[in-house]
C-alpha cells in the first residue's frame, strides 16, 4: 500500500549521527531530524557546547546524545564511530557537516591551513563514511549519507573571500558526493549533498560583519540569508524514504545566488 506523506517523512526508530552537531547548521539538520523521531548522536570537537547543544535537543523532546570528537583525525574518527554504534546501535543516517575554512589570498595561503582544510572537509568526510557503512549499512542494505558542501563548491572565489582551499573543499564533496552514489548505491545507501549559500553562522559571520548583511542579502534573487529553518526540510527529506529514489544530487539551498551565477 503506497504510504502518505507523513509516513514517508516519519524518521521514527531511525538513528543519525550529525558531526559538526553542536551550532549552526549540523544543530539546525539535527533538530529537523529528531522532530521527525530519530534519535540523535552530536559530534564535535568541544565538550562543552555539545552539552548546550544536546540539553537544547532534549527540551525539544528528542532523544540525543553526544560525543566530542575531532574528525581531522583518524583516531577519533574510529572512536566516533565504534562508540555511536555501541551505544545507539546501527546509524541509519550520516550527515557530514563538520568543517572548517580559512581565509588568505591563493599566493600567500599557508600550505599547513591548506591541509587542515582538506583534512576536516574531505578526508574526514571520507573516513567516517567509510567507517559507518562498514560497520552498520552495507551489511544492512540501507542507509543515508548526507554531505555538507557549499556554494562555495559550485564556482570561482569571489574577490571578497579569498578561501581558495575551502573552495576547493567544497567542490571535492560535491564529486566525492557524486562517486560515493554511485558505487554505494547497489547496497541500498543514499548519498547526497547540500550546498548552502550564506547564512549567519559563526564561519560566515566575519564575513557577513565586513560586508554588511544587507549587501549580502542583496546578491540573493530572495534578498535574504538562510535563516535557522532553511536546511530542515532538505535534510529530512534526503535523510527519509520521501527521498528514497534521490541519490548522487546537490541542491543549493541560498536564495537563488547560484542560480544568478549559473545563468
Amino acid at each position: 500500500m503506497t504510504r502518505t506523506i507523513q509516513q514517508l517523512f516519519d524518521l521514527t526508530g531511525k538513528t543519525a549521527l550529525v558531526t559538526g552537531g553542536s551550532r549552526g547548521l549540523g544543530l539546525q539538520m539535527a533538530h529537523a531530524l529528531g522532530e521527525a523521531g530519530a534519535r540523535i548522536m552530536l559530534s564535535s570537537r568541544k565538550a562543552e557546547d555539545l552539552e548546550q547543544a544536546t540539553a537544547e535537543l532534549q527540551a525539544a523532546g528528542i532523544d540525543a546524545r553526544w560525543i566530542a570528537a575531532d574528525c581531522a583525525k583518524d583516531t577519533d574518527i574510529t572512536r566516533l564511530a565504534d562508540e555511536t554504534l555501541q551505544r545507539m546501535g546501527d546509524v541509519d543516517i550520516l550527515v557530514n557537516n563538520a568543517g572548517a575554512s580559512w581565509g588568505a589570498p591563493a599566493e600567500d595561503h599557508p600550505v599547513a591551513a591548506w591541509d587542515k582544510v582538506m583534512n576536516l572537509n574531505v578526508r574526514g568526510y571520507f573516513l567516517l563514511s567509510q567507517a559507518i557503512a562498514k560497520k552498520s549499512m552495507i551489511a544492512r542494505r540501507s542507509g543515508r549519507i548526507i554531505n555538507i558542501a557549499s556554494i562555495a563548491g559550485l564556482g570561482g572565489n569571489p574577490v571578497a573571500m579569498k578561501t581558495i582551499a575551502y573552495n576547493t573543499s567544497k567542490g571535492a564533496v560535491i564529486n566525492f558526493t557524486r562517486a560515493l552514489a554511485g558505487e554505494w548505491g547497489p547496497y541500498g545507501i543514499n548519498v547526497n549533498a547540500i550546498c548552502p549559500g550564506f547564512f549567519k553562522t559563526k564561519m560566515a559571520m566575519g564575513l557577513i560583519e565586513t560586508l554588511g548583511e544587507d549587501k549580502m542579502a542583496a546578491h540573493a534573487p530572495l534578498r535574504r540569508l538562510g535563516d535557522d529553518e532553511d536546511l530542515k526540510g532538505l535534510s529530512l527529506l534526503l535523510a527519509s524514504d520521501a527521498g528514497k529514489h534521490i541519490t548522487g544530487q546537490w541542491l543549493a539551498v541560498d536564495g537563488g545566488v547560484s542560480a544568478i551565477v549559473a545563468g
